[in-house]
């Protein structure tokens, strides 16, 4: 589809797609990585009938209140914290603000789609690495000429984590150019490389709200970084839209950062229900990578993951296929509540 009031640029764009959300009642929605878990019980707290009323209101532009409690989280100063709607927003300030350059960025060729499409979207030459026969992503093919790189910690959608020491390691044999780690999943097994800012001036953390918080439908992110970074970062935000954070969304930020133990008690259940899942699926024959996120990367070899993927359909069960190479025999399995598992488990046992 096309219009001829289209410009040339957006005729050659290729937006992302993300996961389905489906209108279809009653299914178990494992497809998308959210947190099957509501938000923490300080957020309905939080949004008062004050709060609602201050709607009328533009929001706070600098977003302090927000930006204090992640300072304190971190250990960081509030001049090293950018926000925006979703960490897809905040990545987006960052592959314009810090990754367009004359020479390529470099990322995994299996890994969050959305960085070609910022890549597109910003006419920023990329070369894609491929991943090690394990899926891993081996950091020493990194080092090489680079205009920035890229990476999950865990990596997306493969689950796998990178340690912190290997990322430190990179990050010191690549000075000249910025290393983003992208930690959406980072709260489910791996180690935040946030504890690194403060010796590395060229390394940008960027982590959301949507996957071990349960916000994903309020659409918070944030870098951290050095302070000249983030002001690249700001910027951009604030050349586009300065209240991109809006009332609501950085009262319920706030109420879940703070809430520590609610946020705890949350993450090791998902993690306990992963490593229970793990162990069903192997017990199925399934080949599963090691997970580090609140989704798992499975292989069934007894049938096609794509005839799989469609009979839980079927089953009113929603997982996630993605048709590429080296991983169209995999799927993608977010994790549920236990209930919600162990459905999954029953249909897929009847499949069979």
């Amino acid at each position: 589809m096309s219009s001829p009031y289209w410009s040339d640029f957006v005729q050659g764009l290729h937006p992302y797609v993300p996961g389905e959300q489906p209108k279809v009642q009653d299914l178990v929605k494992l497809n998308t990585n959210e947190n099957p878990y509501p938000p923490s019980p300080n957020v309905l707290k939080a949004i008062s009938d004050e709060a609602i009323n201050a709607l009328r209101l533009y929001p706070d532009p600098k977003n302090s209140a927000l930006k204090k409690s992640l300072a304190k989280s971190f250990a960081l100063n509030e001049n090293q914290i950018c926000l925006g709607n979703g960490s897809d927003e905040v990545l987006a300030f960052a592959f314009q603000g810090l990754l367009k350059h004359n020479k390529p960025v470099l990322f995994p060729a299996i890994t969050y789609g959305f960085y070609t499409v910022y890549c597109g979207l910003y006419e920023i030459d990329y070369v894609e690495l491929p991943l090690a026969d394990d899926f891993s992503i081996n950091l020493a093919d990194y080092q090489r000429d680079n205009g920035g790189v890229i990476f999950p910690n865990p990596n997306a959608p493969t689950g796998i984590g990178q340690g912190l020491a290997d990322i430190e390691g990179f990050i010191k044999g690549n000075p000249d150019s910025v290393v983003i780690v992208d930690e959406a999943y980072v709260d489910f097994g791996a180690e935040s490389a946030a504890s690194l800012i403060d010796r590395y001036p060229n390394l940008l953390v960027v982590q959301t709200l949507s996957k071990s918080r349960s916000l994903a439908g309020s659409r918070v992110g944030y870098a951290l970084g050095n302070a000249d970074l983030i002001e690249a970062l700001e910027r951009i935000k604030n050349s586009f839209n300065p209240y991109s954070i809006d009332r609501l969304a950085e009262l319920a930020a706030t109420a879940s950062i703070e809430d520590v133990d609610y946020f705890n008690h949350c993450r090791q259940r998902i993690i306990a229900t992963r490593e229970w899942t793990v162990e069903q699926l192997q017990a199925l024959d399934f080949d599963v990578l090691p997970s580090m996120a609140n989704f798992v990367m499975v292989k069934p070899n007894s049938i096609s993951a794509e005839s799989l993927f469609t009979q839980l359909r079927e089953h009113k069960i929603l997982v996630r296929y993605f048709q590429k190479p080296r991983i169209e025999e995999y799927l993608r399995i977010s994790i549920g509540t236990d209930e919600e598992m162990q459905a999954l488990v029953a249909a897929i046992k009847s499949i069979l």
